[in-house]
């Protein structure tokens, strides 16, 4: 590069300055032998001298450049005012008059007009040509990307080449005023989402910490956990609502979102617990183990009524050969953990099906958050209603978006593959679980009634499946059961009643059972609003409303173990929730109005040429739409816990309580008889094939008052039909008296009366006690 111009080079006289010429014959002057090539590549020299020698001198430039300035004055400026950091000269500006300057990838840092510090160079923008004699190649750059202002617009833009080999790009130079806006601020600004999802994991982690779990009460999990649990589910409520309603966040952020409530409501229970919860996960850990024993299916002759669960083996089959996978002696080694796995599990098929009816993201997540903090009921615990479940929500999804009018791009010859993959999906449903293939006809036949889903083919495959695993597998249990289903149809009063066994009572579980129902109820009600409220949703989701109400007829088929009240609330969820979530907001976009509105709306200009900048949050203005939501929001969201975990008083069984009820299935000789108040205790159904059960406060409830009357004369005789080598056990538990207490059926005094009276009986003797329960055996003598 050639060094700066000396005084005798800038003493050369120079015309005035003139028009510059149109055509670049300017730049036509021989160049010297040992001059370096333009960077514009058109041969223009790089010593000013021969240029000098055509131009008329001018007057000399004052210390202090006037606003208005010569070309020769700016020029003499740029080339003797070297920068005093650098030690080289100013670069001319990018800035034109009409034009505000923008990055691009050869100029990456560009300066402003207004630069009071770089006065000089904003001068100089006039005489870019000029202080191409002092930097030949960064000049001749400089103009191929910005032509000066002074310059005629119909000059022709130079090509730009390489500079000189051997010679290194100089880095512009400019006032840090010019420099573009650092990354950081706008990377900080589109991720402040973050910070709520992580104040309320720091505060979920620390109610972990600081939360007992004892000494339960009635009101199980929910006064024992430490209030910063509830200001975390507060904060992760609110960050949520005011990130999905910006329709410039990403749909990332929701899913975090919704991950985060997950685990807060979900792994709670796994992480604070030692032990598994719920009698029935370990019911369904008893089915695995006999499995993995007898290697086979077993029909009712040997096995009793636990043979059900061989005549729809699906799920119990595929946990078998899990435990196998992974190597561990138990499906109690991860059961605990089932709730947040099935909850996860759910949320592909939700927003398959809601992405079928809607894009508006807003209306999607809020749908999901609602969902899952309407979903208490229970069912995502170890069991095959949990599977089955989510298969059910995937051949809703499969149907929705595939055997529609405008479904199936490849015709007949594209469904049928889809049609394959239903025919698995219900297949794995149909041998799993009895109720949710029910559930799944009364709904595909609900949907081909209308005009836009009139394809049979997935109801009839549905049918045809069910049906002949019926006649087949399950024969012998619906030849047994089918009177009884008989005599249920259409007793609407009875089969949703809870009964005898099932009712709260004391002031925990009654409050509990109210903020469950309560939230059910909510969850209608906003249902319903949506409905009435969005117009466009009633024609474009109407198969969503088909899916909530289709459940309902169930009441007339069936009690289903006084449970099917829970099991059409979780069946109507996903269409209840999509409606709930849109009551919640105010405007709702179709698939239609947001393809006009990307139509109808160009892009702004200075979105083109400026980076996006998404700027931090601010809290709105108080408005009905906006505060009053999220405070609906937020009730039901901490309305949650005490509907899911109110009753943990009941389902949680401390270490001790298992040991004990563990050393008596390991000295239980075969064909052995427990005798318990009810089967609420950790592994009452182990070993099932060997060793019998009798809970009698199962019995006629004439017979449970005989034996509160005189305990140890009944239960001895209830129990002396076992023949030695078997033995009789009496087994009191922690745990069973809880649910006796909390559902209504004997108070603590009554079961304290009954021990007392087998501990003081000659009949029994004493095996093992500890703060987990009691077990006596009854003596060959008796």
């Amino acid at each position: 590069m050639r060094p700066p111009a000396t005084p005798r080079e800038r003493s050369v006289p120079e015309p005035a300055p003139g028009p510059e010429a149109t055509d670049g014959s300017h730049r036509a002057a021989p160049t010297p032998p040992d001059a370096p090539e333009a960077a514009d590549g058109t041969g223009a020299t790089s010593d000013p001298a021969p240029r000098a020698a055509q131009e008329p001198p001018t007057p000399a430039a004052s210390p202090e450049p006037p606003t208005t300035v010569s070309r020769k004055q700016a020029a003499k400026a740029a080339a003797t005012s070297p920068d005093p950091t650098t030690g080289r000269s100013p670069q001319p500006p990018t800035a034109t008059a009409t034009q505000p300057p923008t990055a691009t990838a050869s100029d990456p840092v560009t300066a402003t007009a207004s630069d009071p510090v770089t006065a000089a160079s904003q001068e100089s923008a006039a005489t870019a040509s000029e202080e191409a004699s002092v930097r030949p190649g960064r000049a001749a750059t400089a103009r191929a990307h910005h032509p000066t202002a002074r310059e005629p617009s119909t000059a022709p833009a130079p090509t730009t080449t390489p500079e000189p080999s051997g010679s290194a790009p100089e880095p512009p130079v400019t006032d840090l005023s010019d420099l573009a806006p650092a990354a950081w601020p706008a990377r900080a600004a589109a991720a402040w989402p973050a910070l709520p999802l992580l104040v309320a994991l720091a505060l979920w982690v620390y109610a972990t910490r600081h939360t007992d779990v004892s000494a339960l009460d009635d009101f199980g999990l929910v006064s024992a956990l430490h209030p910063t649990f509830w200001a975390g589910l507060a904060v992760l409520t609110a960050g949520f609502w005011f990130t999905v309603r910006d329709r410039r966040r990403r749909g990332a952020w929701s899913l975090a979102y919704v991950l985060v409530l997950l685990v807060m409501e979900r792994a709670t229970q796994a992480l604070l617990y030692p032990t598994p919860l719920y009698a029935w996960a370990w019911k369904h850990d008893a089915v695995i183990d006999h499995l993995l024993t007898s290697g086979g299916l077993q029909g009712a002759d040997r096995l009793g009524d636990m043979a059900v669960y061989d005549q729809w083996p699906g799920f119990f089959a595929a946990q078998a050969a899990l435990v196998r996978l992974l190597g561990v002696d138990n499906a109690a080694m991860y059961m605990a953990w089932w709730p947040l796995v099935s909850s996860v599990l759910l949320l592909l098929p939700l927003l398959l099906i809601y992405r079928t009816f809607i894009e508006d993201r807003r209306l999607i997540w809020t749908a999901v958050w609602l969902f899952c903090v309407g979903n208490w009921v229970g069912q995502d615990y170890f069991s095959p209603q949990s599977v089955a479940f989510a298969l059910h929500l995937g051949v809703l999804a499969v149907v929705l978006r595939r055997y529609g009018r405008s479904g199936g791009p490849h015709g007949r010859q594209g469904q049928a593959v889809w049609t394959v993959l239903l025919s698995v999906l219900v297949t794995a449903i149909v041998v799993s679980h009895q109720l949710t293939p029910g559930m799944l006809v009364v709904t595909l036949v609900a949907l081909a009634l209308t005009r836009r889903y009139r394809d049979w083919v997935p109801a009839v495959t549905t049918v045809v499946i069910f049906l002949a695993w019926c006649l087949t597998a399950a024969l012998p249990f619906l030849s047994a059961a089918m009177p009884d289903m008989i005599r249920s149809i259409g007793d609407i009063g009875a089969n949703v009643e809870t009964g005898y066994g099932t009712t709260p009572t004391g002031t925990g579980a009654v409050a509990t059972s109210w903020a469950a129902r309560l939230l059910s109820g909510s969850v209608l009600l906003l249902a319903l609003a949506g409905v009435v409220r969005q117009r466009v949703l009633r024609h474009r989701a109407l198969p969503l409303l088909l899916v909530a109400a289709a459940p309902l007829p169930m009441f007339a088929a069936s009690s289903y173990g006084s449970e099917m009240i829970f099991r059409v609330l979780m069946f109507m969820l996903p269409g209840a929730a999509f409606f709930a979530a849109a009551a919640l907001l105010p405007k709702v976009r179709t698939l239609a109005a947001d393809a006009a509105a990307r139509d109808t709306a160009p892009p702004s200009p200075a979105t083109r040429a400026r980076p996006r900048r998404v700027p931090l949050p601010a809290l709105p203005r108080p408005r009905f739409g906006v505060w009053v939501p999220l405070l609906v929001l937020l009730a039901g969201t901490l309305a949650f816990v005490p509907s899911y975990s109110g009753k943990d008083r009941v389902n949680y069984f401390p270490p001790r309580e298992v040991a004990l009820v563990k050393q008596l299935f390991d000295q239980a000789p075969d064909d052995s008889l427990v005798v318990a108040a009810n089967r609420n205790y950790p592994l009452a159904y182990e070993q099932y094939w060997r060793v019998d059960h009798y809970w009698f406060l199962d019995d006629d409830r004439r017979h449970v008052d005989e034996i509160v009357r005189d305990p140890a004369t009944v239960l001895a005789r209830d129990m002396a039909a076992v023949e030695p080598p078997a033995r009789a056990y009496f087994l009191l538990t922690r745990g069973q008296t809880a649910n006796s207490e909390m559902n209504g059926q004997l108070d603590r005094a009554q079961l304290d009366r009954i021990r007392e009276s087998v501990a003081s009986s000659p009949a029994f003797e004493l095996v093992a006690e500890n703060d987990g329960g009691v077990l006596y055996v009854l003596t060959p003598a008796s």
